[in-house]
């Protein structure tokens, strides 16, 4: 099969559910449009995550991105809370508050979101065969849960597992490739947080999860791929750059990749 485009996720607020859509814009910062576009900050100007704060797993978070609103779902509240994410962000800031047990502002970037590498500001890219493998070294993970500890925005079908480690190079240099009429440069696997680690729903902890994970990682890495960029082994999916010239692109589920990669 020819490898393509069969998921986009985009996570709104940094931290929260992601959403799955149809199609995404590019930016002109390389970032698609709606992701990350917000993030919750503390009063020292820190990101409340899930790398520092486990309990933020416990929100569900919904949203319909062309009306602007938020859905929550916050423990120990009975009624579900929907917020204007431009209009009402003041009474959602409060909401997070009172729930984190501390004061909490809603910080927006609409031209590039808030990445956690800001050098790569580009969708990270896994294929669905990828997160099963990885889930199968866990018992008792699913793909779908696997799905939502990695939090890429492209998932790529038609392909086996690790397909994407062709999608970046020795240190140093990009590999070029196409989504549909999008160009990219891949830059290298993403360095894993804690947030793997832990359950999406509930944040609790797997057991040595991150010890299996380099194990495994290590022992499944195929021959050809590139061996500079790993340093360790707790690295998956593929961080990227997209060039000024896919500003303003459409990226589509069924879009095939550019199998003819070209190093830059």
């Amino acid at each position: 099969m020819t490898p393509y485009l069969a998921k986009i996720l985009l996570y709104p607020v940094k931290s929260l559910d992601g959403v799955e859509v149809e199609n995404a814009k590019v930016l002109a910062s390389g970032a698609l449009q709606y992701d990350r576009e917000f993030a919750i900050f503390d009063e020292q100007g820190r990101f409340v995550n899930g790398k520092r704060h486990a309990k933020i797993h416990l929100i569900r978070a919904q949203f319909a991105l062309l009306n602007r609103t938020i859905s929550l779902q916050i423990p120990d509240r009975n009624l579900e809370q929907i917020f204007h994410l431009d209009d009402e962000r003041q009474a959602l800031e409060v909401a997070l508050s009172d729930y984190f047990e501390f004061a909490v502002t809603l910080g927006q970037n609409s031209l590039m979101g808030f990445p956690d590498d800001t050098h790569s500001l580009g969708p990270t890219v896994i294929s669905t065969a990828t997160l099963a493998e990885v889930a199968s070294w866990f018992p008792g993970l699913s793909v779908d849960e696997m799905r939502r500890r990695m939090r890429a925005n492209i998932e790529i079908g038609g392909v086996p597992a690790f397909w994407e480690d062709r999608l970046f190079s020795e240190q140093g240099n990009l590999v070029s490739f196409r989504v549909g009429d999008v160009d990219f440069f891949g830059v290298n696997p993403c360095q894993r947080c804690i947030v793997p680690t832990r359950n999406s729903y509930l944040g609790e902890a797997y057991p040595n999860f991150q010890k299996i994970f380099i194990t495994q990682r290590q022992a499944t890495l195929p021959n050809w791929v590139a061996s500079s960029p790993f340093n360790h082994f707790y690295r998956l999916s593929i961080n990227t750059q997209l060039p000024r010239s896919s500003a303003g692109k459409i990226l589509q589920i069924g879009d095939e990749f550019d199998i003819n990669i070209q190093q830059n």
